[in-house]
């Protein structure tokens, strides 16, 4: 019999979130990195990941060692590229390696015994794609042709495609992916939303019929998701799509990573490991040696730095496929609009005018207003009560189609009150709107008009944005409304008209990345109309300001990015803020506000007898979040800021640990977690 072994295996266990490497198992035989087993911990038995094997007399530290479990010894090891992928996003993000590296793996993979497994693999085998030739690749445009020039896919280099909005980028994916597959290479495709994976699934499958093509999403049942990984892990699937989640896949053969919008800021984890997919995906080319291609008709800033640094190589497609043009943007000032009785404040007579216009000429209109809902709160005129949420500092929207108040925070729903809670009186009027009133009011003023909204309230249920998308495409809606989600990657032929109805206020908030957000939101909307050549001198995006001057709105008219983006970024710098400066924030919470901030003030002592302000680190005062209470737990953070960001990740690793003995001092904190490269202070 040979030597026994140790294996450090890494599990994803909270009471051992302070020990951040493996924990060790006696083992009868070496086993490789990357190989799955089942472990005991304390009176369970976990799935783990194997992390270093060596040989061991069967104790350690005086303590003798626990046999390893069961072997998945059927599924091949997980590739070092993808450990060490694990390894720099536990590192770089703060987190344990065990929780990084089991919260990515399909949840019912964890679940199953080797032969369980094995029966999964066999019926893998049968998996097929649909089949039939490829078909012929359309003609580029001079513009695809030279950025198509300068991939090497396989090679490792980071790309941005900054293209305009119909200017063809899903075809440079395409060409590009098909470039991939031909070296022997997989594709691994990102896109920040589920609603953008049906439409790209559909593109990819008509042009690769021959290629076996899986998706990685939270839309997947547990079944289709181990599936899917499975083909991508054994190396079946040649292409793969997805989400955020995605930018884990085990892939044996990687040679290609796209990010399309890369600047969404859905890449970008807001629970768990706080990670950005996309700054994964830049990470995992390198490892890998393979390229990564960022597209955005809207670059982050970040990346647009990175590219007129020269880190980055730039790709440029300012024109639009097929004599499209991008639509002329106007602005109604809503200083000037007569307070007419017949016009809602959401609707003045310009806005309806150009939507009677595209009406009679049989043409469609898309209205934007980021926000869902009937309208954002309810009051009583009487004694002015308001519809707040008793667990939240929020309001609670009101939902008309089903007579609720819904917290958008905590999801505490009842229904609307007959009479003001606190006076009796009945007088209880809607104040603001939402996507659902904007809806009821667009039908007023255009009775002849087929109206649909689209957003999170008409989306819930499975294939329901595809049946509704389905109907704007087949020319069933002359009006649609929605927020976000179809102000992109959408791509509708018959908009000849965008109209945002209520932007501005972005322009004045406390987050100093609102005006990046509400300028990217706005040039993608734009970027529905004038898709159709036959109509694109026509199209136009109508905005309704009460600040027509301001810089942004100037910026936009011209749809110039570049400009945009260079006196942004000149203000980030003459103010010191990122990519200039390298952030993160620590966030407590507590059944108080007290109690939240006093273990911050703590933490923040801890951090200052470990050096941060001789290392050029310098943390602000504990201060409530923008939403100080969810769900009756009060939340505080913390900003920590460094002008180098290895002094910033020295801090962080030696401080984090530390932070763990903490906690038991202070009675009544709930949580506590590091966001680093927060999107939202």
């Amino acid at each position: 019999m040979s030597e026994s072994q140790v294996l450090g295996v890494v599990v994803d266990a909270p009471q051992y979130s302070a020990l951040r490497g493996p924990l060790s198992y006696l083992s009868e035989r070496a086993w490789a990195p990357g190989t799955l087993v089942q472990v005991p911990l304390g009176r369970r038995t976990v799935c783990g990941v194997v992390w270093a094997c060596g040989d061991s007399p069967g104790t350690a530290d005086g303590v003798e060692l626990r046999p390893v479990g069961e072997v998945l010894a059927s599924l091949p090891p997980l590739p070092a590229a993808w450990c060490q992928l694990v390894a720099f996003t536990a590192a770089y993000y703060q987190r344990g390696i065990g929780e990084v590296a089991l919260s990515v793996l399909p949840p019912e993979l964890r679940k199953l015994s080797d032969a369980q497994l094995l029966q999964r693999l066999r019926k893998l085998q049968k998996l097929q794609p649909a089949g039939g030739s490829e078909p012929v690749l359309p003609a580029l445009t001079p513009q695809q042709a030279q950025a198509l020039a300068q991939l090497e896919p396989g090679r490792s280099q980071v790309a941005l495609l900054h293209g305009s909005t119909g200017s063809g980028k899903t075809e440079v994916y395409l060409r590009a992916v098909a470039q991939a597959l031909a070296a022997g290479r997989q594709a691994l495709v990102l896109v920040p939303e589920i609603n953008l994976t049906p439409q790209l699934e559909a593109r990819f499958a008509e042009r690769f019929p021959q290629r076996l093509i899986v998706s990685l999403h939270s839309g997947l049942t547990p079944a289709q998701r181990l599936k899917h990984w499975l083909a991508a892990h054994l190396g079946q699937a040649d292409i793969v799509l997805g989400t955020r989640m995605a930018v884990f896949a085990s892939l044996p053969r990687p040679g290609l990573i796209v990010v399309d919008e890369e600047h969404d800021p859905s890449y970008k984890s807001q629970e768990g490991a706080r990670y950005s997919a996309r700054d994964l995906a830049v990470y995992r080319g390198k490892l890998e040696g393979a390229t990564v291609l960022l597209g955005s008709a809207t670059p982050s800033l970040e990346s647009w730095q990175q590219a007129e640094r020269g880190r980055y190589l730039r790709l440029a497609m300012p024109d639009r496929v097929g004599g499209g043009v991008l639509p002329q943007v106007r602005f109604v000032d809503m200083n000037h609009v007569p307070k007419d009785a017949a016009y809602s404040a959401a609707l003045s007579p310009a806005l309806v005018a150009a939507l009677s216009q595209r009406l009679a000429r049989g043409e469609q209109s898309l209205v934007l207003l980021n926000r869902r809902g009937y309208s954002p709160v309810l009051q009583c005129l009487e004694c002015g009560w308001k519809s707040g949420c008793p667990h939240c500092s929020a309001w609670r929207v009101f939902h008309r189609i089903d007579r609720s108040l819904r917290c958008h925070h905590c999801g505490y729903a009842e229904r609307v009150p007959r009479a003001c809670p606190e006076c009796g009186n009945q007088d209880i009027q809607p104040v603001g709107r939402g996507t659902e009133r904007l809806e009821e009011q667009l039908a007023q003023a255009l009775p002849e008009a087929r109206v649909a909204r689209i957003d999170a309230d008409t989306t819930r249920l499975k294939g329901s944005l595809e049946a509704q998308l389905a109907s704007v495409h087949a020319g069933e809606v002359d009006v649609l409304v929605g927020t976000q989600m179809v102000a992109k990657g959408h791509d509708f032929r018959r908009v000849t008209l965008v109209a945002a109805v209520n932007p501005d206020s972005a322009l004045f908030s406390s987050d100093f990345r609102a005006g990046e957000r509400l300028f990217a939101l706005l040039m993608q909307a734009a970027g529905r109309a004038g898709r159709d050549a036959g109509q694109a001198a026509r199209s136009e995006m109508l905005i309704q300001t009460w600040h027509p001057s301001h810089p942004l709105y100037a910026a936009l008219r011209g749809h110039d990015y570049a400009a945009f983006a260079a006196s942004t970024l000149k203000e980030r710098e003459m103010a010191g803020m990122p990519p200039y400066a390298h952030q993160a924030l620590l966030r407590a919470e507590g059944r108080t506000q007290e109690v939240a901030q006093a273990w911050l003030a703590a933490a923040a002592a801890m951090a200052e007898e470990l050096g941060a302000g001789d290392a050029g680190v310098v943390l602000y005062p504990p201060v409530p979040m923008s939403v100080a209470r969810v769900a009756n737990v009060e939340r505080a953070q913390l900003l920590v800021e460094a002008a180098s960001r290895p002094a910033l990740q020295r801090l962080l690793a030696a401080w984090l640990p530390e932070l763990h003995g903490l906690r038991a001092e202070h009675k009544g904190l709930v949580r506590w977690a590091v966001d680093v490269d927060p999107l939202a202070i």
